[in-house]
């Protein structure tokens, strides 16, 4: 019999990462039955069903409808939720993918139940615990039995929290994997043609942590700041940051031309696209900060830190503040950013890598 397997996938970035475990599991029927359960955590059209569309995905086998809430209501409706599935599927293994929400309660459903877990990107850590992504990072794997980690410094972080090394397995940049597979398919796309821009034109904006965009007067802030960099930008607006905007006051700015193009959430298509052809990206996403280094595009990151440092060390990653900001843009601007490199075992074959190690484990 194959081993089924519940592949959980809750926010765009999580999609990201799972199609490509989901076609190199489903390539293999005598091994696996892969079933995808859709959390609903982002349930509006441009945050999961375009995406789903875009990276080739089927419809969830299960959706949970938990929608948003506070940490608390969202965690506690996804174990609820979640719990019944595995009673009802009784599945061989749990594959949960990054920090959110989401990822730490079906961990710990799962693990209530005695159901394996695996957990994919295990080992990053910012060294920031007012970040509610650090916590579930750290308690996903405290508890998940085995840990697919992107980078050797994912390692050091869980044999230095005393994680036994059989069950830390090192197999790469899964979210590498859906860009190189989208590549070919996006590159001729010209998105920023639709907002009046050439290629290396513009930069591209994201921004909806919390410590950024909570804050109205801070993300006032922001704006002008943004303004005043008087260099063309595209800024794709995550709900989070246009309620917001909407409630200090700041919708105006969906209509203010010039050099600022606001637009609604963008497909995972359209984003590479952007991404690929920008001179820059400032953002404070994670997953956006390996995306460009893998490009080679110059990133500015605006946070005070990052669980992703290869992508500074290693990568085209900076960390800037609001403080920072114009005059590392300036130096982009010049053709001074570094180059980097591509980190090792971020070349697209990452899900077949995990693919072997549950082979291994469930066949």
């Amino acid at each position: 019999m194959p081993a089924k397997i519940l592949l959980v996938a809750a926010a765009r970035p999580n999609f990201m990462k799972i199609a490509p475990l989901w076609r190199a599991l489903a390539s293999r029927p005598d091994t696996f039955e892969p079933l995808l359960v859709h959390t609903g955590q982002h349930y509006d059209h441009n945050m999961s069903d375009v995406f789903f569309a875009d990276l080739g995905l089927p419809r969830p086998h299960l959706h949970l409808g938990v929608g948003s809430g506070s940490h608390a209501e969202q965690t506690a409706g996804v174990m609820v939720k979640f719990e019944q599935v595995c009673l009802d599927e009784k599945p061989a293994c749990v594959v949960v993918v990054g920090d959110v929400n989401a990822t730490m309660a079906c961990t710990i459903a799962a693990k209530k139940l005695l159901v394996d877990v695996a957990h994919v990107e295990a080992g990053l850590r910012s060294g920031d615990r007012t970040m509610p992504e650090e916590t579930n990072r750290i308690l996903t794997d405290s508890i998940a039995d085995l840990l697919l980690t992107p980078s050797p410094d994912a390692d050091v972080n869980l044999r230095g929290e005393g994680v036994a090394e059989e069950r830390i397995a090192l197999v790469g940049n899964i979210m590498i994997d859906s860009l190189v597979h989208a590549l070919d398919r996006v590159k001729n796309r010209a998105c920023h043609d639709r907002f009046g821009l050439g290629a290396r034109e513009y930069g591209l904006v994201t921004l909806h942590r919390p410590a950024n965009v909570d804050d109205p007067e801070l993300l006032r802030r922001l704006f002008a700041g943004l303004a005043s960099l008087d260099y063309p930008l595209i800024f794709p607006v995550h709900p989070r940051t246009r309620k917001v905007m909407e409630n200090c006051g700041l919708a105006d700015l969906f209509d203010a031309g010039g050099d600022r193009r606001l637009t609604d959430p963008l497909g995972y298509d359209d984003f590479l696209n952007l991404t690929m052809n920008a001179r820059f990206v400032l953002t404070d996403s994670g997953g956006i900060q390996e995306e460009t280094t893998y490009l080679g595009i110059p990133c500015l990151t605006m946070r005070p830190n990052t669980e992703r440092p290869v992508t500074v060390t290693d990568g085209t990653n900076e960390l800037i503040t609001l403080e920072t900001m114009a005059d590392r843009v300036k130096v982009v601007l010049a053709g001074n950013w570094k180059t980097g490199k591509v980190p090792d075992l971020w070349d697209g074959a990452t899900a077949e890598r995990i693919a072997d190690v549950l082979a291994g484990r469930y066949a």
